[in-house]
């Protein structure tokens, strides 16, 4: 999604907000302000839908920066924190996490949203009138997406904790990636049948509702894929190696030094540190053993299947 305006800056991260968020926010009044009718929520439906589609963004706002305030304490770089047509994604950098420190960044959001939504269900027992719709409303949504949230599918929260959760076990990250990928991809086919028998229902909201679940559905089917072209580049990135990859020519004069032992992201990480042609790659004791090639590298990469 392209466009949109930086409307703040918190703890270094760019608050952006994607015109998508105010299609969606237009879309879920007339959707809802039927619905506050039928309750008798206040004297003005669309007002009182209004104030709701505010509250839930506020709500969904709560949750990215909690995985924001995660990610920064744990040193992670948050460049940017997005809110769009579904919600919300915070852009985390950080090739160093390790699976609990992505575990605990992913499975915060989640418990930001149901203790919103706990809150604000016990709030709307206090109230009345459209304060109580709103309250209960916005507290029983972010209950649900707290659930929602935690189902073990890219890229959804609980699809993150799934994968942290394997590359803990296995130590293979790509190998989290590509469960959690194809288990979002059955759960988007899953909302897409479960949206289209909605449509054949006799309540008067259903054909909306069907509508953006089958959004959400397309949205999970493009996060689960994209998750799964990240768990190719990971597994290529994952066997590069500087000594599997060593020439043993004498590296040429100038060539930066770096570690025989290097392999991975580390390699990489390296590499983008100290941009060159070519490496000299010294062992432990600091001896020259052979020459690293940037274009060895690039080529491997691209070999790997």
């Amino acid at each position: 999604m392209s466009g949109g305006w930086r409307v703040a800056r918190i703890a270094g991260a760019d608050i952006r907000v994607r015109p998508s968020l105010l299609l969606m926010g237009v879309i879920l009044v007339i959707v809802f302000a039927p619905q506050f009718e039928s309750l008798g929520a206040g004297p003005n439906p669309y007002l009182t839908s209004i104030v709701f589609v505010l509250s839930l963004y506020v709500s969904v706002f709560l949750h990215e920066l909690a995985h924001l305030g995660v990610a920064r304490w744990f040193g992670m770089r948050v460049p940017m924190v997005e809110l769009h047509l579904l919600g919300g994604e915070t852009h985390i950098e950080g090739d160093s996490r390790n699976p609990w420190q992505e575990l605990a960044t992913s499975v915060v959001g989640p418990i930001a949203s149901f203790v919103v939504g706990i809150a604000a269900l016990w709030g709307a027992q206090a109230t009345e009138g459209a304060t109580r719709s709103v309250l209960w409303s916005v507290g029983f949504i972010n209950v649900l997406i707290a659930i929602f949230n935690m189902l073990p599918g890219l890229p959804l929260d609980g699809g993150r904790v799934l994968r942290a959760l394997i590359w803990a076990v296995t130590g293979s990250e790509p190998k989290g990636v590509r469960v959690a990928g194809w288990i979002g991809r059955l759960a988007a086919l899953g909302l897409v049948v479960i949206s289209i028998m909605m449509m054949f229902g006799e309540d008067t909201f259903a054909i909306g509702r069907a509508l953006l679940l089958l959004a959400v559905a397309l949205f999970l089917w493009q996060g689960a894929s994209f998750a799964l072209q990240q768990g190719v580049a990971l597994a290529r990135i994952g066997s590069l190696s500087a000594s599997t990859l060593m020439d043993q020519e004498h590296p040429p004069s100038g060539a930066v030094p770096i570690s025989v032992e290097l392999s991975g992201r580390d390699l990489l990480l390296a590499m983008a540190e100290n941009p060159s042609d070519a490496y000299a790659l010294v062992d432990d004791s600091g001896v020259v053993v052979g020459t690293l090639f940037a274009s060895a590298v690039d080529r491997a990469y691209r070999e790997a299947g």
